[in-house]
């Protein structure tokens, strides 16, 4: 497995993991969150967990579940530390507490026999004040852009969160006040990954016929859930203003998460908003349909995320990855990815993603180029063995505390 990455990164950058893992082979590691399938954080725990593995350490994802009461609950934790205004019943916050504690109860002995626990978004924050005697460090790992968060949810999150020894954001400007260390890691993808491998071009191909792509129209893509923050119907009107001038179709490829109850009524939105036309294509995908998803992004002219809030947008650096230049919303995560004028184009409105699309369909010298200029961009900083290094760093780091200076391997 780690050879495989040798390949893709050089053997300089598996020697240094190899260095930082020597302190830390055997140690027990957990990360917890609430779905394994659909959306960004499985994704990610999908991949870096084995490759932990990979280096010596004993390393396992649990996951937590609960009932509908839980996940609307959650949600709204969601939209609130984006910033918008919540009301959370008290039957709903209950609900959120109760089904932690029954977690718990299955979860307690690995969790407090672990020497680092990685506690991912609001679901599971409360499962270390539910873990007394815990022995290791505990790291609450953010992935949302909570920049702005609704004071009246965070004061309420806040408490669940203040006890843990450290806490992980993906950008510096998202991170709180609290009484522990705070580290900025971003995401990662994985290039080996069904997702990002590369594929036979017949396959490709194959893809767009089975989907009823017309290979003579280029394709617009976005992938993503059906979530209102990641503003499909505003992807669909920057289509229907940029094909007034410009030939071209529109491709929107998203799942569901089961940890998201509100993708259902934005689908059947999106749905309503492309209404009958044979050059938008709204495709509902399973949640293993990654070479699916990868064969589209290899299709597409243009990849888009106009999100309008994003914690970090995994899908910008896999159409990267693929050499395409990324039109997204000039938000969050977003802006550490594109890079204005040379991996891409922020926009902040239909008008400026149509303007921007045509442009680069019109210019196709430049829309190579820039998506040469990506896909190296994310190799230097958004594959999954930066990600490892600054986790492994991040748990030497708390391991060793204050002492000046920390052996690790040769």
């Amino acid at each position: 497995m780690i050879d495989a990455y040798t390949a893709v990164t050089g053997r300089g950058v598996i020697h240094h993991l190899e260095q930082l893992a020597t302190p830390l082979k055997g140690a027990r590691v957990v990360h917890v969150n609430s779905t394994r399938e659909g959306g960004g954080v499985a994704e990610i725990l999908r991949k870096l967990i084995p490759l932990k593995q990979a280096f010596g350490l004993d390393c396992r994802w649990e996951v937590i579940t609960g009932e509908a009461p839980f996940y609307q609950c959650t949600k709204s934790f969601h939209n609130a530390l984006q910033g918008v205004a919540q009301s959370i019943s008290a039957p709903l916050l209950e609900a959120y507490e109760q089904t932690n504690a029954k977690n718990a109860e299955g979860l307690r002995k690995t969790l407090e026999e672990a020497d680092f626990v990685f506690i991912h978004d609001p679901q599971p924050a409360p499962l270390l004040a539910l873990c007394p005697k815990r022995k290791g460090k505990w790291i609450w790992r953010c992935h949302i852009d909570a920049s702005h968060p609704y004071r009246r949810v965070w004061k309420y999150l806040k408490k669940w969160v203040v006890p843990y020894d450290a806490s992980i954001f993906s950008l510096p400007e998202y991170a709180q006040a609290l009484p522990h260390p705070q580290y900025v890691i971003a995401p990662s993808i994985d290039p080996l990954s069904e997702k990002n491998c590369e594929l036979p071009a017949d396959e490709v191909r194959a893809v767009g016929e089975e989907l009823n792509l017309d290979p003579e129209l280029p394709v617009v893509l976005q992938v993503s859930r059906y979530d209102r923050f990641k503003d499909p119907l505003g992807v669909i009107e920057a289509y229907k203003l940029a094909r007034k001038l410009t030939p071209l179709q529109l491709v929107l490829a998203g799942g569901g998460a089961s940890d998201d109850p509100e993708g259902e009524a934005v689908l059947n939105e999106v749905r309503r908003a492309a209404a009958d036309d044979p050059d938008v294509h709204v495709l509902l995908l399973p949640a293993d349909a990654h070479r699916t998803i990868n064969a589209l992004q290899r299709l597409s002219a243009i990849v888009l995320q106009k999100s309008l809030r994003e914690g970090f947008g995994l899908t910008v650096a896999e159409g990267m990855w693929k050499g395409k230049p990324v039109i997204g919303g000039d938000t969050g995560g977003i802006r550490l990815q594109v890079i204005n004028h040379y991996t891409g184009f922020l926009v902040r409105s239909p008008e400026g993603a149509a303007l921007r699309m045509r442009y680069l369909l019109h210019r196709r010298d430049m829309l190579e180029d820039m998506g040469q200029r990506a896909r190296r961009f994310v190799r230097e900083n958004y594959l999954i063995t930066r990600h490892l290094r600054e986790y492994l760093t991040l748990m030497v780091g708390l391991l060793y505390g204050s002492q000046e200076r920390i052996e690790v391997g040769i």
